[in-house]
């Protein structure tokens, strides 16, 4: 198992996807020596009985209740037991895990005061593939409070989790089957492992990485459609797109440039039409916009999965420890909805494709590229599921609601929603690799009817990719599993861009 040493900076949305999988974490010393003087800064708060709120004060519209030494004890469980919450079909395991790692890492930062053994609890769980089961309705985004909790009481062993194997029990039996006892909580602990945004954050990450994987993907789809559909080049070259100078638009140019190598398209533009349909013409400015939105929210993303979002927070360095606004993911949520938006740019345009390539006027081949010889009526009926996905994802990719919150009698009187926009970009990914797949077999089958075999070794190599899942549509038959099959295939890169 691959082990990445965490320490408070340099995780990446790359990063936590893949340790969302497989892999471990172990904890930098650097990283536990933050830990402690923070730590060591709370004990002494608590010693002298300074009001630190969620320690020695209660917490929301109770911050002016002192807390008395008996009730400072008992007060880190209290916190989680009254805040577990979380309603709902549990959520994805690879959200939880996610969350975990990105817990463990802004822990490490040393802005929590949390003991060390909350950070390697957390670390022991996630190397074990033991991983709390968390209801899917908990966080309107202002911290996400109830998940953490949710997530917290199984940690001490009162919840559920699920084991490696995908077996749920009670969280003391799954703990004790991999040699691993209930966390006991210090002072700090129960409010650091329920308050903090790395729910948020860690949705925002999965979804920058997935959605960087499929605009890869729908690059290779763009082009193959674009050599079947014998495309004008002239919008993909450089000089032109210099007169520009728009952000990501020469990024996605090149690589769909490196992908039309030795395809007979590059040679063709003396017979080519003038102007392409706008979904092939301006593949580049769709594109484009999508490598300029995920620049913008993976530094957003970045910041909130190697930043702390606690309060209250411990500065070690002023010897303080403070109340703050750190939780409150709003730039998060903003970013994770521009993502989404610029998704329906690209899931327009390719339906658009998807429409061209079928169409008999543009393309010379038979109506819905049904073959020869039969009364099939081709692709004509994935193209009702195709526009049904564009509707879902046009759909999904609306701005979350906003409201005064009527949380903490007035005094949380204010939200984000960042989850809902994080697990809306999740499914948006999800259904446009089902219409990447409808695409790139719609792309195959013109293709093979146009008899093209100039395709350059990279589109060779996709269309082989394609039919190793989906064979020709020679006769009607369902295709659905095919196309879902392809879909799960589209998870990973295609093409290694580095290389191509």
């Amino acid at each position: 198992m691959a082990i990445i040493s965490l320490d408070g900076t340099g995780l990446t949305p790359e990063l936590v996807s893949k340790l969302s999988d497989v892999g471990g974490v172990a904890i930098s010393p650097t990283g536990r020596n933050k830990m402690q003087a923070a730590s060591d800064l709370i004990d002494q708060a608590i010693r002298q009985k300074k009001p630190v709120y969620g320690v020695t004060t209660g917490l929301g519209s109770n911050v002016d209740k002192v807390l008395s030494s008996a009730e400072l004890n008992n007060f880190s469980l209290q916190t989680l037991r009254g805040r577990a919450q979380a309603l709902g079909s549990p959520l994805d395991k690879r959200i939880v895990r996610s969350a975990m790692i990105v817990r463990i890492n802004t822990l490490l930062i040393g802005a929590t005061g949390a003991s060390i053994a909350c950070a390697d609890h957390l670390r022991a769980c996630v190397n074990a593939n033991v991983t709390p089961v968390i209801g899917e309705s908990a966080s309107i985004g202002a911290s996400d409070l109830v998940w953490g909790a949710t997530m917290g009481l199984a940690l001490i062993g009162e919840g559920n989790m699920v084991d490696a194997y995908g077996h749920t029990n009670d969280a003391t039996t799954v703990l004790s089957r991999v040699g691993l006892t209930p966390l006991k909580l210090g002072p700090r602990d129960g409010l650091a492992l329920a308050s903090h945004g790395c729910f948020s954050a860690a949705l925002g990450a999965l979804g920058v990485a997935d959605s960087a994987i499929l605009l890869g993907n729908v690059q290779a789809a763009a082009a193959l459609s674009m050599q079947c559909f014998g495309a004008n080049t002239s919008p993909l070259r450089e000089q032109v797109l210099a007169m520009c100078q728009r952000p990501g638009e020469a990024q996605a140019a090149q690589l769909i440039r490196q992908l039309l190598t030795g395809a007979s398209i590059e040679n063709k533009n003396t017979t080519c039409r003038l102007q392409d349909p706008l979904s092939i013409r301006n593949v580049v400015q769709i594109h484009g916009a999508v490598y300029s939105t995920l620049a913008f929210a993976r530094t957003i993303v970045e910041s909130d999965i190697n930043g702390s979002s606690d309060n209250p927070m411990v500065l070690v360095n002023q010897n303080e420890i403070v109340s703050t606004g750190a939780y409150h993911t709003a730039q998060l949520t903003i970013a994770i909805e521009t993502v989404s938006r610029a998704l329906v740019h690209l899931a327009v345009a390719q339906l658009a494709r998807i429409g061209k390539l079928v169409a008999s006027r543009f393309t010379g081949l038979p109506q819905y590229l049904a073959a020869d010889g039969n009364d099939s009526n081709g692709f004509a009926p994935l193209l009702k599921p195709a526009e049904t996905l564009v509707s879902e994802i046009i759909h999904l990719a609306n701005p979350v609601p906003i409201w005064p919150s009527i949380c903490s009698d007035g005094v949380e009187d204010s939200m984000t929603n960042t989850p809902l926009a994080g697990k809306a970009l999740l499914t948006i990914i999800s259904k446009l690799r089902r219409l990447l797949a409808i695409e790139l077999t719609v792309a195959a089958q013109a293709i093979e009817l146009r008899g093209d075999t100039c395709l350059g070794e990279n589109l060779q190599f996709l269309m082989n990719h394609i039919r190793k899942i989906v064979k020709p549509l020679n006769t009607d038959r369902p295709m659905f599993s095919e196309i879902e099959s392809l879909a799960e295939h589209l998870k990973q890169p295609l093409f290694d861009t580095k290389k191509s």
